[in-house]
């Protein structure tokens, strides 16, 4: 299936960025990491650097439109008829209104998979890969979950009422999760 957008949403520690690399490694598909992005932002040091750094050691969700110009400026660099997968991408209604939107302009066939894990299994998910990456954001495991109740719930029930999203079990074996993506992909 060529041209196709992916994208994975759900909690912190949910497996977006798991899925993703599966589902690259089984298509040939470029992930794009929105935290990616960011991170590379922070890198380039000056003062935006600076707050954006404090605003995600936080926990804390960055602002809705440098998100989404992170997105957008990796969306258009896709070719056109070449496959992306986005993980973590959308967090706020305005960034999921900005997905669809863009993704529907370019005319790109997309699919969102919402991975559903409960918060106990995403707060031992978090501390596990704390503990073996060292991610300074995953400290903020509470605050984060706080964000996603306040912001990106929002975003997933804007697709899940527009009828676009898919819904699947993340508490399930990474395979397990793969398989049904691909097969909903058309991979199989």
């Amino acid at each position: 299936m060529a041209a196709c957008t992916v994208f994975f949403v759900g909690k912190p520690g949910a497996g977006k960025g798991t899925q993703a690399d599966l589902l690259s490694r089984a298509s040939g598909w470029p992930v794009v990491s929105t935290s990616g992005g960011l991170r590379a932002l922070v890198a380039e040091g000056g003062a935006a650097g600076r707050k954006l750094e404090e605003t995600m050691d936080a926990g804390l969700l960055t602002p809705y439109w440098l998100a989404t110009y992170v997105y957008l400026k990796s969306l258009l660099s896709v070719p056109e008829d070449g496959g992306v997968i986005f993980d973590g991408t959308v967090r706020t209604l305005p960034e999921a209104k900005a997905v669809r939107d863009s993704v529907t302009w370019l005319e790109r066939p997309f699919h969102i998979f919402n991975l559903k894990v409960s918060d106990d299994e995403a707060r031992a998910r978090i501390e596990l890969r704390r503990e073996k990456e060292g991610r300074k954001d995953d400290a903020a495991i509470e605050k984060r979950l706080e964000e996603y109740y306040a912001n990106t719930e929002q975003a997933i029930e804007f697709y899940r009422s527009a009828e676009i999203l898919i819904e699947l079990d993340g508490e399930r074996t990474p395979e397990a999760i793969a398989s049904d993506v691909r097969r909903t992909l058309g991979l199989v």
